[in-house]
């Protein structure tokens, strides 16, 4: 599959059934993931605030995971080294336990298996497959909101010129994009990093409002080759955030590509966001004269690493 037909497939991914078991009774949920695997669990946080939610991205589990966590490891692969480790530490530790993944070792592990049904894709290209069980297991929304979502990607694909003129104007400029995230967004602007920096290969940044209004303000204003960023952020439901927009644009003489969320509620919003930074990020590495699916230096890493 080329790596645009990948980006267009992720509208259909929105129809998978599958949905997490939730146990009976749980104090607390634990999400293990790394890169274009572990972003559904960012969303998931952000989304989801009835119980707390832990992320790990690394080997080691909390000490307080217990028979009362409903721990969920995701792998597309199902071989993440830090994934199967957190998970078998969890089985051990009497979690309730539902691994997502394409098949693989991690599999084998846990009272739940969500079995991801293509094979063929990059990890970063099945979030749908695996952002969808959580939406489903916990109520986050609505089919109505899943098949509004649907919509909003399918018109993206068939018209996205001004993610092409965003990706113009930072290929020309070779510029270092900076994405600012504003709540529920805040794992979106994280998404679009992740993206430039597979799709594109170029280093890109995020953060959020109003935690930036704390620190990066002054860098924002007075850093080094000041013409070499170019600042996205999306539009706030919050008009004290909106607010603080505005001013840190005055303030330090920059400009921020606002983009609209499109959609009725959350999740449709996130979906909408999350595609249109796809398709920014792989217009930019496509004039750049990049491959988007070559991550050789990755696998090179995890070949060597495992030695």
């Amino acid at each position: 599959m080329q790596f645009l037909e990948e980006l267009r497939f992720l509208k259909e991914q929105l129809k998978v059934n599958e949905a997490i078991d939730l146990p009976r009774k749980f104090d607390n949920i634990v999400v293990a993931g790394m890169g274009g695997s572990g972003i559904s669990g960012k969303i998931f946080q952000e989304l989801y605030s009835e119980k707390p939610v832990f992320l790990v991205e690394d080997y080691e589990i909390p000490n307080f995971v217990s028979k009362n966590t409903l721990f969920i490891g995701i792998s597309y692969s199902g071989s993440t080294q830090e994934v199967l480790t957190a998970t078998k530490s969890a089985v051990k530790k009497e979690a309730s336990t539902v691994t997502i993944s394409a098949g693989g070792e991690l599999a084998d592990h846990g009272d739940q298996h969500i079995n991801i049904p293509r094979k063929d894709l990059q990890p970063r290209s099945a979030t749908g497959y695996m952002l969808t069980p959580f939406l489903r297991g916990f109520k986050i929304c609505s089919e109505s909101e899943i098949k509004e979502a649907y919509k909003l990607l399918s018109d993206l694909d068939g018209d996205h010129k001004e993610c092409s003129k965003h990706a113009k104007a930072i290929a020309d400029a070779q510029a270092i994009p900076v994405i600012y995230g504003v709540r529920p967004f805040k794992s979106v602007a994280y998404r679009w990093k992740t993206q430039f920096n597979e799709n594109s290969k170029i280093i890109a940044y995020s953060g959020s409002f109003p935690e930036l209004n704390h620190n990066d303000t002054m860098a924002i204003a007075k850093t080094y080759r000041k013409k070499g960023f170019y600042y996205f952020t999306f539009s706030p439901q919050d008009k004290r955030i909106l607010r603080r927009i505005q001013v840190t644009e005055k303030i330090t003489n920059s400009k921020f590509a606002i983009i609209d969320p499109k959609g009725s509620g959350p999740v449709a919003q996130t979906l909408y966001l999350i595609h249109y930074g796809d398709y920014v990020s792989y217009e930019v590495g496509m004039l750049r004269g990049v491959d988007p699916t070559d991550v050789s230096l990755i696998q090179k890493l995890k070949s060597e690493i495992s030695k």
